[in-house]
């Protein structure tokens, strides 16, 4: 992700049901900043709590305050990234004995007292009803929230308004990421609340445009294969010889992703090389 927008406001309402404050982490990976939301009318549900900047609690207590609330009767977390739970400490010191929950998943250090939250369980607000949606593939405890008064997902890292998702190594997987995709596609989404960018409001299409792309840039992968070109940086020089190097490593990441996953469809394989780039071939 590439893409900051500095004039992107820093607190929103785009429904009765859902208002949006920034996490005021602008970046070359967040975008303008990382999203979270409050659902509902009253008493709302917090999604995410952003990365920990100082000055996100005092905005979001004005945000509150213009909406009339006291506090959020809750928060719960898309998943295990620092700029979606950067700030749980933060606003546990401000609004004492909230709960906190996400999907507890390969998880090898957490915030104190997480609750476990599962695929399907419905979380409820006033006039509001979330239910969680496990898409793993940008992180194996991702969850996305489906708002059924809406027909409105929220996305958390899984779809962004600005710029396609990076699949990090270790964690990542671009089968279950794809998987993930076919998923959200099956729902009846309308609208999409992203983490990262402004509301989508043609949910379906931009869903088909991220499989669109990652299938797209496979079948660059595959053809790079196909001429012989075996290591990542190669692929990477040609296949984003347009793109500034300065983004080459997050392509590599994507380059990765993606020969892993055929690796995993049994269609590439890879050959570690000592103190070189691995080579790749197709199978």
């Amino acid at each position: 992700m590439s893409w900051i927008d500095r004039s992107f406001p820093t607190s929103a309402t785009p429904s009765d049901l859902v208002g949006r404050v920034l996490g005021l982490n602008p970046g070359m990976m967040t975008g303008p900043g990382t999203n979270t939301y409050l659902v509902g009318r009253r008493d709302p549900i917090l999604l995410d709590t952003g990365a920990g900047v100082p000055e996100y609690p005092p905005l979001l207590e004005r945000y509150l305050a213009q909406r009339g609330w006291a506090r959020p009767s809750r928060i719960i977390l898309t998943h295990r990234h620092p700029d979606h739970l950067g700030g749980v400490s933060q606003l546990r010191a401000r609004f004492r004995g909230i709960h906190v929950s996400k999907m507890i998943f390969r998880d090898t250090s957490l915030p104190e007292s997480v609750q476990d939250l599962r695929d399907g369980q419905k979380v409820e607000a006033d006039g509001a009803t979330l239910i969680a949606v496990h898409t793993p593939g940008h992180a194996s405890d991702h969850l996305c929230y489906y708002l059924v008064e809406e027909r409105a997902l929220f996305t958390g890292d899984v779809v962004l308004a600005g710029s396609t998702t990076v699949i990090p190594s270790g964690d990542g997987d671009l089968l279950d990421y794809m998987s993930s995709l076919r998923r959200i596609q099956g729902l009846d989404v309308r609208r999409i609340y992203p983490a990262h960018g402004p509301v989508i409001e043609d949910g379906p299409g931009r869903i088909q445009e991220y499989i669109d792309h990652r299938l797209m840039r496979e079948g660059q992968i595959l053809t790079a294969l196909g001429d012989g070109i075996a290591t990542i940086p190669e692929m990477v020089r040609r296949i984003y010889a347009e793109v500034s190097p300065a983004l080459h490593p997050v392509a590599a990441q994507s380059v990765e992703s993606h020969l892993k996953k055929l690796e995993r469809e049994g269609r590439a394989s890879e050959s570690v090389v000592r103190d070189a780039p691995s080579l790749w071939r197709l199978v």
